[in-house]
């Protein structure tokens, strides 16, 4: 894919507000996952700044994890689409949320190298779907991640967590 190919993200949520993955949040990473040309995985390219350092000269393991959870997360999404046949973007919008987010920290993770996040549904595309995330530090695999994203309706789960349904 080119640089110049819309993300996941800019496509099926423009007016995202996720601080990882957002592409309104006014301050946030604004991660931008698409397909490789495998067609099998999602990439996501990304420099942490030293707002995330962790141990001096390391990424600190909570951004890490954001990152899987917000890749991982798009990653489940476009296989829906995909498994439907749909364009990202298309409506009825498809969400997914977190169900479990299960990270393995390798090696260190160090600062000032992009990181590749690099993505795939494992399995069945279904209400839950089970993600395989893994995060390079140039050609050091540094994490790995098995993860469960589950399709929901966000409008019907923002009242649930508001105690309205």
């Amino acid at each position: 894919m080119t640089d110049h190919t819309l993300s996941l993200q800019a496509l099926a949520a423009p007016e995202g507000t996720c601080y990882g993955c957002g592409c309104s949040h006014p301050s946030g990473l604004h991660l931008q996952s698409h397909w490789d040309a495998d067609g099998v995985h999602l990439v996501c390219r990304h420099s942490p700044d030293s707002t995330f350092i962790g141990w001096p000269g390391l990424v600190y393991g909570g951004l890490l994890a954001m990152l899987v959870d917000c890749h991982s997360n798009w990653t489940a999404m476009a296989y829906h689409y995909r498994n439907e046949g749909r364009e990202p973007g298309s409506l009825p919008r498809i969400d997914c949320v977190t169900g479990t987010l299960n990270l393995t920290y390798l090696k260190p993770t160090p600062m000032g190298v992009e990181l590749l996040l690099k993505a795939r549904v494992e399995g069945e595309v279904g209400r839950k779907s089970r993600v395989i995330c893994e995060v390079w530090a140039e050609d050091v695999l540094t994490v790995t991640a098995d993860s469960v994203f589950v399709r929901v309706d966000t409008e019907k789960l923002k009242l649930k967590a508001h105690g309205q349904a």
